[in-house]
């Protein structure tokens, strides 16, 4: 759902960025509360992992693909200011690299792609982990309705701002049909992907997950051939290893994941324009789009210029753009770890006498 330059006109454009700027700006302070010194390169990892995900657009309708949007996955993992905050980086490198997603219309695409998946997503995930059970299942579970919702809620929200700003006269109705019903389907597997990857993390450190935090599956036993309930340990006289143990393992699986997705799947990827182009097309309303201002850049189109060999060119370039953004995300969130404010000391409790 990458909004080209020219879509939306040059006014409303500028009010998309400011509200994505006050937005990133809020995230940054509230990042700041859910990052620690775990979490903070898992956060950069996050990001990365989403940007090569992005380039696996999948079939789901006649002629038409689409692609993870990634703000229900992000929130769940790392918290929703932090998840704002990675598909902020991820649309950055997107639309400087690669001329995927107009410059001039970066603030659409993360008030759409970022702000609303994330405020509808982690909203109703919230909403759902309080009503359903605390288990390993019902988290999922949440996380698949979460960003099945935020999917078919950004493309009503993009065709709200279309509404307003759009550059052609299109009937805003029959836009809003297309977009809803389009997007409708590729969160299904936006749900798909994100209940797949939050289950894969919460099943081996589901300490590591924003969402899943004080999940615990209870131990069981078996006897006489019926599985109780383990008996609790008693509380540790310090931190217990499993809290403070190192997260490389994690980082260094996530990052060969996103290699591989990126430099490798990535070519087996649906060619098909994905709901917004399909829609755009089908509705007019891509009359005055206009051309990247990146477009001269050696890996537009996620390929690397010169390399004839499709293959080679566009896995490269998925590896060099998986590269980059694990580095920008990572010095992002360790610097927004750094300036996180030190907490409060504990109260003294006065002896009686």
């Amino acid at each position: 759902m990458h909004v080209p330059d020219g879509f939306i006109n040059a006014p409303v454009s500028a009010v998309a960025g400011v509200v994505a700027a006050g937005a990133v700006a809020v995230s940054l302070r509230g990042a700041r509360r859910e990052l620690d010194e775990r979490t903070a390169p898992l956060a950069g990892l996050v990001a990365a992992f989403i940007f090569a995900v992005q380039m696996l657009n999948f079939p789901v309708a006649a002629g038409t693909s689409g692609h993870l949007l990634g703000g229900a996955l992000a929130a769940i993992l790392v918290g929703p200011f932090t998840g704002v905050l990675c598909i902020a980086v991820v649309l950055l490198m997107q639309g400087i690299l690669f001329a995927d997603g107009g410059l001039t219309a970066l603030g659409v695409n993360i008030t759409v792609m970022g702000v609303v998946t994330v405020l509808v997503a982690y909203g109703l995930f919230r909403g759902l982990t309080r009503v359903l059970p605390r288990t390993r299942r019902s988290t999922t579970a949440a996380a698949f309705v979460a960003a099945l919702v935020s999917v078919p809620a950004a493309a009503a929200v993009f065709t709200l701002i279309y509404a307003v700003g759009g550059t052609t006269d299109v009937p805003i109705g029959k836009v809003l049909t297309a977009m809803v019903g389009v997007h409708v389907l590729i969160g299904i597997g936006e749900a798909a992907i994100t209940a797949l990857t939050v289950g894969a993390v919460i099943a081996v450190r589901p300490d590591l997950v924003h969402g899943a935090r004080g999940l615990a599956a209870p131990l069981k036993l078996r006897v006489d051939g019926e599985l109780i309930d383990a008996p609790a340990a008693p509380a540790p006289a310090s931190p217990a290893p499993a809290a403070t143990r190192s997260t490389r393992t994690v980082w260094a699986t996530g990052l060969v994941a996103a290699l591989v997705l990126a430099g490798f799947v990535s070519f087996y990827a649906s060619a098909n324009p994905d709901g917004l182009e399909k829609v755009a097309a089908d509705k007019g309303i891509d009359e005055k789009v206009q051309e990247h201002g990146a477009a001269d850049s050696p890996l537009a189109d996620y390929g690397v210029k010169d390399i004839g060999n499709a293959r080679v060119s566009g896995g490269l370039a998925g590896v060099i753009g998986v590269g980059v953004t694990v580095a920008v995300g990572s010095g992002v969130f360790w610097a927004v770890r750094k300036r996180r404010a030190p907490e409060a000391p504990t109260a003294r409790t006065t002896e009686s006498v």
